[in-house]
């Protein structure tokens, strides 16, 4: 079987979804690997690594035509109407906000498989593109704010005099948020964090931040059975939302990671609330593309607003796009091990695997997730 990596058409998209140190293990699945002309180098992967390592350099037609299509973001609709009929199609496809191409993936008798979908289990952890992206969005955001912060982030004894550390909250503590406490603390910070699930504290406090949240029984179920958090009470957001704007002004930077999957991102940062900060503040709004945890963001921009700085910017993943192809790859073959039969050279569907029932979205031309439907 051939298979094939696009070349990603989204301005914000810099990840490529196949690297060049992974095609030799494509390849033990007696899969033949196609990459369209260029497709890695906004990720700093030129053609001649993929030469090296193997693969074939095509154009996007060819690639369009292979038994099997790897994609970051999925590809507009004239490229899906290009694909094999009953081709195989990988990557972050977005059905919440795609559904318009799902008529034209039922046609194509397309088995189109939606990488943010993997379950939330220990088997396919290995898998998991939301967690590998939003880890390295979490480290991200904190040297962006770093970056638009005009003073230093740890303590600093001088003959001239001390520099106070600076605080930074996070608000969301899944792996992003996770992550940017654990990047803010190695720089110095004094960090806090907020969250509805209160079985996150320990892990906050594991890594040396100060947990803040509302005590309300509601926030000891404040997560879906696969580990997210859920909406919560109008009661309950109004408590939370005077929590932090008692704490938000005391705060140089916030970084904001919260999201509910096929939802549009809570408000959890009002513009009263950032113009309680200090001239010289940060925001950085990490759920912007879904709508944004603060009001005065906008996608793609830093926004000045009364002296804060409120940080945009879409893709954060893509701006350590190295990094970010190399973890979405691996996940990627991971998957890919789990589907492809390499002895009858095929692809094998169980439907008794939990994972490929929660990630195929169409198959022989039916759309098979009852939540999209």
């Amino acid at each position: 079987m051939q298979i094939a990596v696009l070349k990603e058409q989204n301005i914000n998209e810099n990840r490529v979804s196949l690297t060049p140190d992974l095609i030799k293990i494509f390849q033990r699945l007696n899969l033949d690997v196609l990459v369209q002309d260029g497709a890695g180098i906004t990720s700093g992967y030129p053609n001649e690594l993929y030469l090296e390592g193997g693969a074939k350099i095509v154009s996007r037609k060819e690639c369009l035509n292979s038994d099997i299509c790897l994609c970051v973001r999925i590809p507009e609709e004239n490229d899906l109407n290009n694909l094999k009929q009953e081709s195989v199609l990988i990557g972050i496809l977005n059905p919440y906000e795609n559904k318009k191409y799902l008529n034209t993936l039922n046609n194509k008798k397309i088995i189109s498989c939606c990488m943010e979908l993997i379950p939330r289990i220990s088997r396919a952890q290995s898998m998991d593109v939301l967690s590998s992206q939003a880890n390295l969005a979490g480290y991200r955001s904190v040297i962006d704010a770093a970056e638009q912060f005009g003073k230093a982030f740890p303590m600093m004894m001088t003959a001239a005099g001390r520099v106070n550390p600076a605080k930074v909250m996070v608000l969301g503590v899944g792996v992003a948020g996770l992550q940017a406490i654990a990047t803010a603390k190695r720089l110095g910070a004094i960090v806090s964090a907020t969250d509805v699930r209160s079985a996150t504290k320990e892990q906050v406090e594991s890594l040396g931040g100060k947990f803040i949240m509302v005590e309300e029984e509601e926030a000891s179920v404040g997560e879906t059975e696969g580990g997210y958090a859920k909406e919560m009470s109008e009661d309950y957001k109004k408590k939370q939302a005077k929590l932090i704007a008692e704490t938000i002004a005391k705060q140089d930077i916030v970084i904001c990671t919260a999201l509910i999957p096929g939802k549009t991102a809570p408000t959890l940062i009002s513009q009263d609330m950032v113009e309680s900060m200090a001239s010289g503040s940060v925001v950085v709004d990490l759920a912007v593309e879904a709508g944004g945890n603060c009001p005065l963001s906008e996608l793609g921009k830093v926004i000045d607003h009364k002296g804060v700085k409120i940080l945009g910017y879409a893709n954060v993943p893509g701006r350590v796009a190295k990094d970010a192809s190399a973890l979405y790859a691996k996940n990627i073959f991971n998957f890919l091990s789990l589907i492809v039969n390499k002895e009858k050279n095929e692809i094998s569907l169980d439907w008794e695997d939990e994972i490929v029932n929660a990630v195929v979205l169409t198959e022989n031309g039916s759309l098979r997730l009852e939540q999209f439907k």
